[in-house]
């Protein structure tokens, strides 16, 4: 069997089980699965520039999809009134003047002689900086909040259209990434994988705590769409007239057309992605990193610059799964600081990278749509097979009921045993890398 016809009977195989849960569930599930796995695979291929192009464990994904997610926010919403003035340019100040404390201590451990002396310059200018720092964020921060802090509580956005957002979402992301790079990228895999896992946690506790910015664990809901609302295509005699034509009612025609839309703007933005991850991977930049991969003292013996490469394909792979970000919070129309979790948006991506098959670009892209789909079905599946299973069993038995509690257990299940036969059978994944 050619490589070509092995990769379209995997892709045909996930088409058709979408298209089973069409028919049998429902198309908007279908749709649902369609979106989500396109958003998936978008995050897959960010993390396979990474690992795949460049031997890089990432465990901090989730705080660059996050970061893409406050994108959204930040662009699309609109600015709470008052807000600014009351404590907005404090907090602005407040912020530079962070940076510039960051700033001076730098300057005096690069302008200053090694020793106590110095020590204690550096001691005085972080302590000095970080008490102006509070002095001047914590008002402005409380007036900030006060303003209506049962709808708003935060700054609010810049109102601009939200697909501006997502690559800002990208931005965030990179420069983020660019901060931990500078930092952490010298550590050994295993540690550098601790320090973005760490890293990652205090962006979403920053984003939880920072009512300001984000309201924190109130949420921020009624991000703008770059689609219509289904509630106006309802009401809309002209939409309601060809949802009639296709035998359909609003609410579920307006359902599956906003869907179908989302799809086709996810689509674009990850088939110009694939188009660029494409030509990165058989570019000669693209052969260096992986040769810096395989061999980084013989790639450093022969003049490159191992710490810069890194550098670069970290950034952009954390600036992919920021435009993620952005494009999922968009789709749900809010931001939920409490949801974003390391096994959802981290380790569910490393399994898509790995069983579609690490270093192959449209091995990430298969393994976001199967999984993503396994992910949200197997549920579903182990229910109906436990009540198959227990069909002949005495109603009230203990042994029936624990059986079907059992069911929500089977997504982490099938996911640990999908992983195990893949490495068992196929250990460079499904679409190995060439």
């Amino acid at each position: 069997m050619t490589t070509t016809l092995k990769n379209t009977l995997l892709f045909a195989g996930i088409a058709v089980l979408i298209i089973i849960v069409g028919i049998q569930q429902s198309w908007n599930s279908a749709l649902l699965i369609i979106s989500m796995g396109l958003i998936s695979s978008i995050m897959a291929l960010g993390v396979n520039l990474q690992w795949g192009f460049a031997g890089l464990f990432n465990v901090g994904i989730m705080g660059f999809v996050a970061l893409g997610g406050l994108a959204a926010v930040l662009i699309g919403m609109p600015p709470t009134e008052g807000a600014f003035s009351a404590g907005g340019l404090g907090v602005v100040g407040a912020l530079l003047l962070g940076a510039g404390t960051i700033i001076a201590a730098i300057q005096v451990m690069r302008r200053m002689q090694a020793g106590w002396l110095r020590s204690l310059v550096v001691i005085l200018v972080l302590v000095a900086g970080f008490f102006l720092f509070r002095a001047l964020l914590d008002p402005s921060v409380e007036r900030i909040e006060e303003i209506n802090p049962a709808q708003t509580g935060y700054l609010g956005g810049l109102g601009l259209p939200v697909l501006i957002a997502w690559p800002v979402g990208g931005l965030f992301a990179a420069a983020a990434a660019w901060l931990i790079g500078k930092t952490a990228l010298g550590l050994r895999s295993d540690y550098l994988a601790i320090a973005t896992l760490g890293i990652a946690e205090i962006i979403i506790a920053v984003l939880k705590n920072e009512d300001w910015l984000t309201r924190g664990v109130k949420n921020v809901i009624g991000v703008p769409r770059p689609v219509p609302f289904e509630i106006d295509l309802q009401n809309d005699p002209g939409f309601v007239e060809r949802a009639a034509a296709f035998g359909m009612d609003p609410v579920e025609g307006s359902t599956l057309y906003v869907k179908i839309l989302y799809i086709l703007l996810f689509a674009a933005v990850l088939l110009i992605l694939m188009w660029m991850a494409q030509r990165a991977l058989h570019s000669p930049w693209g052969r260096m990193l992986r040769a810096i991969r395989d061999n980084e003292v013989a790639a450093e013996a022969m003049g490159k610059d191992v710490t810069a490469r890194h550098l670069q394909v970290f950034i952009l792979g954390s600036a992919i799964c920021g435009i993620a970000g952005a494009m999922m919070t968009t789709m749900d129309g809010q931001l939920t600081p409490g949801t974003y979790q390391p096994l959802r948006f981290t380790f569910l991506i490393w399994v898509m990278v790995i069983v579609g098959g690490s270093g192959n670009n449209l091995g990430a892209v298969l393994g976001g749509f199967l999984i993503w789909f396994l992910w949200v079905q197997v549920e579903p599946m182990g229910l109906w097979l436990m009540n198959v299973i227990t069909s002949g069993m005495a109603e009230g038995s203990a042994l029936k009921e624990h059986l079907i509690e059992s069911a929500a257990h089977m997504r982490l299940l099938t996911m640990g045993m999908v992983l195990l036969l893949v490495l068992r059978f196929s250990p460079r994944g499904l679409i190995p890398e060439k």
